[in-house]
């Protein structure tokens, strides 16, 4: 991974530090909760983690920008750090283990480098450009990950995050005629999705409502591990508000699905 081995290096740390911060206050009797202008959930958890990865980064890599849920975007520059401090932030605040730091390096336009930090759930992912996706403890203790080769519909594992953002976006049918489709279908919901792809346990996802510092880290894993990742018009970036990610073999198919005419 020619060029990218220190950040990825550094986005170890950087989860490092935000577990040990994120997992003190999972379940915490004075865990402080606000609600966000969207209507969403931001706990002091939230706050302090991206905090904490801000300041590693201002003093490891001061030249480069940052752009983060809970703080926007500071700084200037081609390389940008992106970070969600708790992804699943509504499960966070209920004591449900699906929750993930998310920490993601662009160059331009392009994730390099990507990180998935689940602490409760004891798993991290992570993958730069053109080397591969792994899981494991540590870079010292991985294992290569990879999709899946199942080709049909019919014999696929589908899962997503909520049906809400689906009827919200006229599409509510089409994504139920995909349930009734495949296989099998859960709501896994959000990061955990896309690492399910990675490893090859699901064989596609999709949702209708996301923002970039929810995808940009999941992007790079689900292509690096051989997958398709891409809006659901079909453009291969995570900057585009939805999200459509497969094994690769089935990514026409879900997209025809979740796009036709309703």
């Amino acid at each position: 991974m020619p060029g990218y081995d220190d950040d990825l290096r550094l986005a170890h740390v950087l989860a490092d530090a935000a577990d040990a911060t994120t997992l003190d206050r999972f379940k915490a009797l004075d865990l402080k909760i606000e609600t966000k202008p969207d209507m969403t959930p931001v706990s002091d958890a939230d706050k302090a983690a991206e905090e904490l990865i801000r300041a590693q980064l201002g003093r490891a890599r001061p030249r480069d920008a940052v752009l983060g849920e809970e703080y926007g975007a500071t700084g200037h520059g081609p390389r940008r750090w992106v970070i969600d401090p708790i992804d699943g932030t509504k499960n966070f605040v209920r004591g449900v283990p699906v929750w993930a730091t998310l920490i993601a390096l662009m160059d331009g336009d392009e994730v390099v480098v990507g990180l998935v930090s689940a602490p409760a759930l004891g798993r991290r992912w992570w993958a730069s450009k053109g080397a591969g996706a792994f899981t494991g403890r540590s870079l010292s203790q991985a294992s290569r990950i990879h999709v899946s080769k199942v080709a049909s519909v019919e014999d696929a594992s589908f899962s997503y995050s909520s049906l809400g953002g689906w009827e919200d976006r006229g599409a509510l049918d089409n994504m139920l005629d995909l349930t009734r489709a495949v296989w099998r279908s859960r709501a896994y919901g959000d990061f955990w999705s896309y690492m399910l792809v990675a490893e090859g346990a699901v064989d596609m996802c999709a949702e209708p409502e996301v923002n970039l510092w929810d995808l940009a880290a999941l992007s790079v894993i689900v292509t690096e591990a051989g997958g398709k990742f891409t809006s659901l018009s079909g453009i291969p970036s995570p900057a585009e508000g939805d999200a459509a990610a497969s094994n690769g073999l089935l990514h026409e198919d879900l997209l025809g699905y979740l796009t036709q005419p309703a």
